[in-house]
C-alpha cells in the first residue's frame, strides 16, 4: 500500500516554509529509495494555518517545520512504511 503524503503550499504555509518542507521529504524519500512506497503531494490551504506548516500523512494532521522534518520522516514516515 502507497502511504499518501501531503503538504500544504498555501500563503500562510509557504510563508513558514512549506518549500523546504517538500525539498526535505523529497530528498529523505529519495534517499531512502522510498519512491515507490510514499506518494508525495501539495495541496493548498487545509484551514489550520496558525499550525505551521500542514502536513497529513494518510489523513493523519501533523505540523512540521523546516527544522523538524528529519525528525518527522523518520518517525511519521520512514518508520511506517518499512
Amino acid at each position: 500500500m502507497i502511504m499518501k503524503v501531503t503538504v500544504c503550499i498555501g500563503s500562510s504555509c509557504h510563508i513558514k516554509g512549506s518549500r523546504q518542507v517538500v525539498e526535505g521529504l523529497q530528498y529523505y524519500i529519495n534517499e531512502e529509495k522510498l519512491g515507490d512506497k510514499v506518494e508525495l503531494g501539495g495541496t493548498f490551504c487545509m484551514g489550520k494555518c496558525q499550525m505551521g506548516v500542514c502536513v497529513t500523512v494518510d489523513d493523519k494532521f501533523y505540523s512540521v517545520t523546516p527544522e523538524t522534518v528529519k525528525d518527522f520522516f523518520e518517525k511519521e514516515i520512514k518508520a511506517k512504511v518499512k
